[in-house]
């Protein structure tokens, strides 16, 4: 009788654990949802948010709107979401941490310019693992975002431009 009785206790110990386990790591989603959120993710990495016209339906998919840097070419939003051909799917949280706040890629590559990765180097480690953990959590989208093109590349989609590109 004592044994079946510590045993279900052992159970409901390990659930209530495992559920407040559960519970921070949602709270930790929701943060990074806020962070990304505030931070205006979208509006780069969500096709049509540039145009006005965001598909929400793929949020954070990557965007068919790039933009030109000059000397520098033509750079488009990046699909953020854990689609493992087309966007960070082989990326671990730790790694996309990383990106947001140093601007260095996993495989050593420096971010484009245009993102601000400067400004998120400020970010608290908690919170750019937050970011990360929910990029993680968002539904995988299959899409791949055009370029990056080089300054004298001609790229077929559209761009926005502070500065017109060579002709």
């Amino acid at each position: 009788m004592f044994r079946r009785v510590a045993g279900v206790a052992l159970i409901v110990a390990a659930n209530a654990i495992l559920g407040a386990v559960a519970s921070a790591e949602d709270a930790r989603v929701a943060r990074g949802r806020y962070l990304v959120t505030v931070i205006s993710c979208g509006d780069c990495h969500t096709n049509g948010a540039l145009a006005g016209e965001p598909d929400t339906e793929h949020p954070l998919g990557g965007s068919d709107i790039g933009f030109y840097i000059p000397n520098l070419g033509y750079f488009y939003g990046p699909n953020l979401t854990p689609d493992r051909e087309t966007g960070l799917g082989g990326w671990n949280a730790e790694q996309i941490a990383t990106a947001i706040t140093t601007g260095v890629r996993p495989d050593g590559r420096v971010l484009a310019p245009v993102m601000p990765w400067h400004s998120f180097s400020h970010l608290t480690r908690e919170d750019a693992m937050a970011i990360a953990l929910y990029l993680k959590s968002l539904p995988a989208v299959k899409h791949k975002s055009p370029g990056p093109f080089g300054p004298s590349d001609k790229p077929s989609s559209p761009y926005m431009a502070l500065t017109m590109p060579p002709s």
